[in-house]
């Protein structure tokens, strides 16, 4: 699933024909789409679609939680996903009691966020949506996570999220590389996120990224990158009470936990917060077991220094709150880093104000507006 050095043959040879044949049936399954040989369906209810071309993580959630706060005061929003790795099955509406195994770790941080908001999961996205405006026909928005390939739904609005790590045009098929389906498919986005820029980019940097898209005029171009928050405790119960400050005095160790597609950022975030840095690195989703609490608590009880503290993300924190094993290093040293959107350009108000007018002028009753 993750990308190879094409100067390691062996990956190459074993790999690469499977990529092209991948990258043939996803080529013959949207040439079916754009003849109409397999159908789309259009809904009256505004439905914006945030997904990647590409495998791992471009950050769907933080930016899906971005266009929540933007719409929630003026529009009755739900957002419908997949919920990857829940366990349970179909279309289920979440409430206040939704655990990890109901929804996956990223639906329920979003209810966990925003516990007023409509949020259903379901694998069938039509179905999915179907259910959602049966049940409340006063949903005025709805927002699909991870649903740029879920062509069985044709979105009002659909976003593209592009890691600026990842080109597009330097990335190859599944399983060699990263991409779902070939970079061209970029056409039937309305809007391209260029998503973990740096934050002192370059008008240079812009430019090469825009002349390698080579959008249409009818697409618009952002580019934003992650805003780290303070660092907020795992658990509840007592806490070191630390902020980020305290730890920059260099006193505290820092053990990152992670089970991220691409923890590169956050580890680059973390060593700004202190340089006496070790990480323990698991899969995207990664689901932890007695066998991670033992291997965490040992690594962390080497640390020899008594002001350390354990690191990891808000999707992870899901995971672990959801941990029912009695093997836990002291939840006390737990703490996350919230993550948001944050916009180049301050071009924040024009995008605000894109979205907000879909909204606005495909709304149901938008003569009330």
């Amino acid at each position: 699933m993750f990308r190879r050095s094409k100067n390691n043959i062996f990956w190459y040879i074993l790999l690469k024909p499977i990529s092209l044949v991948y990258g043939l049936i996803a080529f013959i399954r949207n040439k079916l789409f754009d003849f109409k040989i397999l159908r789309s369906v259009e809904f009256d209810t505004p439905v914006l679609s945030v997904g990647n071309i590409t495998v791992g993580g471009t950050g769907k959630t933080p930016f899906i939680e971005f266009l929540v706060s933007i719409l929630e005061n003026k529009f009755k929003v739900a957002i419908l996903s997949r919920g990857y790795k829940r366990k349970s099955k179909g279309f289920l509406l979440a409430d206040k009691s939704s655990t990890l195994e109901d929804l996956g770790d990223e639906p329920l941080q979003m209810k966990k966020k925003f516990s007023e908001v409509t949020l259903a999961v379901d694998k069938n996205r039509v179905h999915g949506i179907k259910e959602l405006l049966n049940q409340d026909n006063n949903i005025d928005v709805i927002l699909l996570d991870d649903a740029f390939q879920h062509r069985n739904v044709k979105p009002g609005l659909s976003i593209l999220m592009v890691d600026f790590n990842q080109p597009l045009s330097e990335d190859h098929y599944l399983p060699y590389g990263r991409l779902r389906e070939s970079p061209t498919e970029k056409s039937r986005a309305h809007v391209v996120v260029i998503t973990k820029c740096p934050e002192n980019l370059k008008p240079i940097e812009q430019r090469i990224i825009l002349n390698e898209l080579n959008l249409y005029p009818y697409q618009k171009l952002f580019f934003t990158t992650i805003k780290y928050g303070e660092m907020k405790p795992v658990f509840t119960g007592p806490s070191l009470n630390l902020t980020k400050e305290v730890c920059k005095k260099g006193k505290y160790n820092i053990l990152l936990v992670t089970g991220i597609a691409n923890s590169r950022p956050l580890r680059k975030h973390t060593r700004s917060i202190s340089p006496k840095l070790k990480e323990i690195k698991y899969s995207d989703h990664h689901n932890f077991t007695s066998k991670d609490m033992r291997h965490i608590e040992n690594t962390f009880n080497q640390i020899e220094k008594d002001e350390k503290i354990i690191i990891t993300t808000e999707k992870d924190a899901m995971r672990l709150i959801s941990y029912k094993e009695e093997i836990l290093p002291d939840k006390k040293y737990w703490y996350y880093i919230p993550i948001e959107v944050s916009f180049h350009n301050n071009a924040k108000a024009s995008f605000v104000k894109y979205i907000v007018d879909y909204a606005t002028k495909n709304k149901r009753n938008n003569l009330l507006y």
